[in-house]
């Protein structure tokens, strides 16, 4: 009785306060629970990351001109074809000549194979994938994406970044994502300023950048290294005229080294953005000695660990780390704990009707090195998740355009979750207060959300109102109005 009369005042409380607040503006897009940003509220339900399940080896990267150090993947879904491209080098030398860009591509996602591009000669031949070559140091960390700007021209539909400090970023651009040239010979991003001090180095790891949709300008998000290896972001509306970079905070949150980030809009939220980074440990040592003989490592392999992290943006010079607990753990057997493996690769990917697929490499420095596929359900990053005794969520005020409310989400057979319209006085509005809402079971990607009346939503649509949510026993992945 106690804990209902609380969370009712803390109801009223957040009532109060809306007055005289902005509301928030979601219209039809869809939003995720990787982050806070719609919740106001949680009596009973937690905000929960998921873990992707493995499914085992995408493709070994054994070619004569990849290796055991090939790394910083970017995976690429241009239509039906999904385009694969990663480091190739067999032996550690950060920008050196022997470093190349290798290409894979496929149909599903799942099954992948190395098309001989006849671009370059390989060891006396042309029957190869490599896509760049003769481009150091671009090639040590060659990053790209396909252009989502609705201006951008049809020969560089597709663009890249590479380039260490000493050289800049320099940008590259193709229109079929096979054959590339230089934008221009001067690098695009270089000579930075920083208000932080004691820049140890910059660009060493891999740079990411593309469109955003919601900003309406090319971002770069880069690594940046003081004491401790964070991140950068700049802008530009042509990606050729770059502002001076910000380093990007983290909320109350402990810092941690971040040697890759992986920013990229999600692909059925473009305004929220994913980060499905490369979290490293130096100096945290899970091999012995003997662990580096039996492996056959570099004993520099053997320092440091690594393991993936989630974390998300809405723009700005903001991340959330609502997550700080490791996304991928490293698997089973001393080969994952070796330094510099299990770095994910670049975007997030649909691989199925209800699945989304992302990579990482594993096994680096030794000879079984691999890019390996892992699966979620779409929007499964997170949760809001209530237990068998149920709770409730309660959002903050918004406004949305359409007529239906979609949910995607599961329950056990146990389990449901019932949905309440409320006004900007936190009261229920009429035909669609809790008693009217259907009791939701089941598990689907795209459900409908009705009430008893079967009126539509669209009398509400810009009028500020939020969601009262009871769950028992369920998930609920994303939710957008349409």
């Amino acid at each position: 009785m106690q804990k209902k009369l609380l969370f009712t005042l803390v109801c009223s409380l957040s009532v109060f306060m809306a007055f005289g607040q902005k509301y928030l503006e979601i219209g039809d897009k869809r939003e995720l629970f990787v982050d806070d940003y719609l919740i106001d509220i949680l009596h009973n339900v937690r905000i929960v990351m998921h873990h992707p399940v493995d499914e085992g080896v995408a493709f070994q990267l054994d070619e004569l001109w990849e290796g055991k150090f090939s790394t910083y993947s970017t995976i690429i879904r241009d239509g039906d074809l999904f385009r694969a491209y990663y480091r190739g080098t067999p032996i550690a030398a950060d920008g050196g000549s022997r470093e190349v860009t290798c290409y894979a591509e496929s149909e599903d996602g799942i099954h992948w194979v190395k098309p001989k591009l006849r671009l370059y000669e390989m060891n006396g031949s042309f029957g190869n994938n490599v896509v760049l070559a003769n481009a150091a140091p671009a090639n040590h960390n060659f990053s790209p994406f396909l252009d989502a700007n609705p201006n951008a021209a049809p020969d560089q539909r597709y663009k890249a970044l590479g380039g260490i400090r000493s050289t800049g970023l320099i940008g590259y651009v193709s229109p079929d994502g096979i054959h590339w040239r230089k934008l221009q010979e001067n690098s695009l991003i270089h000579n930075l300023n920083f208000n932080t001090q004691n820049v140890l180095n910059i660009f060493d790891s891999q740079n990411v950048a593309f469109w955003s949709e919601s900003e309406q300008c090319y971002l770069c998000y880069f690594r940046i290294y003081t004491n401790i290896r964070t991140i950068a972001r700049t802008t530009s509306t042509d990606f050729i005229h770059w502002t001076e970079p910000v380093v990007m905070t983290f909320g109350d949150t402990p810092m941690e080294d971040l040697y890759t980030n992986q920013t990229a809009p999600y692909f059925r939220a473009p305004h929220i953005y994913i980060a499905i980074g490369g979290r490293f440990m130096p100096d945290r040592r899970a091999l012995t000695d003997e662990d580096i003989l039996e492996l056959n490592l570099e004993s520099w392999l053997s320092k440091d660990c690594s393991d993936a992290f989630l974390m998300s943006s809405r723009g700005g010079n903001v991340y959330d780390r609502t997550f700080m607990e490791s996304f991928i753990r490293p698997g089973i057997g001393k080969e994952n704990w070796v330094s510099r493996s299990n770095y994910p690769a670049l975007n997030v990917v649909q691989t199925g009707s209800a699945e989304m697929s992302v990579y990482v490499n594993q096994d680096y420095g030794q000879s079984t090195a691999h890019l390996r596929r892992y699966s979620l359900r779409l929007d499964g990053f997170a949760s809001l998740a209530a237990p068998y005794k149920g709770g409730e969520a309660i959002t903050k005020f918004f406004t949305f355009s359409g007529s239906e409310l979609e949910i995607n989400y599961s329950t056990s057979a146990a389990g449901e979750i019932r949905f309440e319209i409320q006004d900007t006085n936190g009261k229920p509005v009429s035909g669609f207060m809790l008693e009217d809402s259907q009791t939701i079971i089941g598990n689907e990607i795209a459900r409908v959300v009705r009430w008893k009346n079967g009126k539509s939503l669209k009398e509400l649509t810009g009028k500020p109102v939020r969601l009262r949510i009871i769950m028992k026993d369920a998930d609920l992945y994303s939710i957008r109005f349409r």
